[in-house]
């Protein structure tokens, strides 16, 4: 892993990969090292996501995860990072409680951690509070589709096909001030079409592959997921059974007496 410190990618650079039709790549991160080897591997964006309640913390959902700790995660990620846009999502409801409450707590995620925007969920019901803290010079990436804070509204974890509503949200996200918008769980048609008639990037998860870039879970990607994997999810390693392999041969060394040896004692 380098150390050799990039220029950190910019709210207007990330926009700009749109313009230049560069491909953007983003993954989730929750932890120093984490967040050392997404970066150092030249993605373009960070999420520092609420989903850390369920792969992190054991949750059902997202629901319970509170700003106080989206902050602890995020000040650490933001520490690690050094070259990609880092993004902090704003949970369930802190951004539901009247526009000076959001901008306050999204100014609180911003003021104590190095990340440069925030991520909330909504479309043409949040529009208000995407301009309200776009007004207040906090860059905001919103998220239409499939809404994890809203999952018990939805009815679960669907794929959302009402391609006008969907259509209207990304709309009015863009409208407000919005930067970038997450399409999250939707026909890969649709995904395209609203790709096509925004100016600002698209990234998708569960998509298809016509939006501007895409973002998986770090725990997805290396097949780190305990339990079903999503359909929308392609693991690029098999981390779980190397880790699982890794520990019964470190209990078996140590219960045979081979570990620690020579090598890792002193004189």
């Amino acid at each position: 892993m380098s150390d050799t410190i990039e220029k950190q990618i910019t709210v207007p650079d990330f926009v700009g990969f749109k313009v230049a039709g560069q491909k953007i790549t983003m993954l989730t991160a929750y932890d120093y090292t984490s967040a050392r080897l997404v970066d150092s591997a030249g993605v373009e964006g960070v999420l520092v996501g609420d989903s850390l309640g369920m792969v992190v913390q054991g949750r059902e959902n997202t629901l319970p995860v509170s700003l106080g700790e989206m902050i602890y995660h995020a000040e650490i990620v933001g520490r690690a990072v050094r070259h990609a846009l880092t993004v902090v999502d704003m949970p369930f409801p802190s951004f539901h409680l009247g526009r000076r409450r959001a901008v306050a707590n999204a100014a609180r995620l911003l003021k104590r951690t190095r990340c440069q925007a925030v991520k909330l969920e909504g479309g043409v019901e949040q529009a208000d509070v995407i301009e309200a803290l776009t007004s207040a010079g906090i860059p905001v990436m919103a998220h239409c589709g499939l809404r994890p804070q809203s999952i018990h509204q939805l009815g679960g974890y669907r794929v959302q096909r009402d391609e006008a509503r969907l259509t209207a949200d990304a709309q009015a996200s863009q409208q407000a001030g919005a930067f970038a918008i997450v399409l999250e769980c939707i026909p890969a048609q649709t995904a395209r079409q609203i790709t096509a008639d925004l100016r600002i990037p698209t990234i998708g998860i569960g998509a298809g592959a016509g939006c501007d870039g895409q973002i998986l879970v770090f725990h997805d990607l290396l097949g780190l997921t305990l339990g079903r994997l999503p359909r929308h999810v392609r693991p690029f390693a098999d981390l779980k059974t190397s880790v699982v392999e890794a520990v019964t041969r470190y209990r078996d060394e140590v219960r045979s007496g081979a570990f620690p040896g020579p090598e890792q004692s002193f004189e």
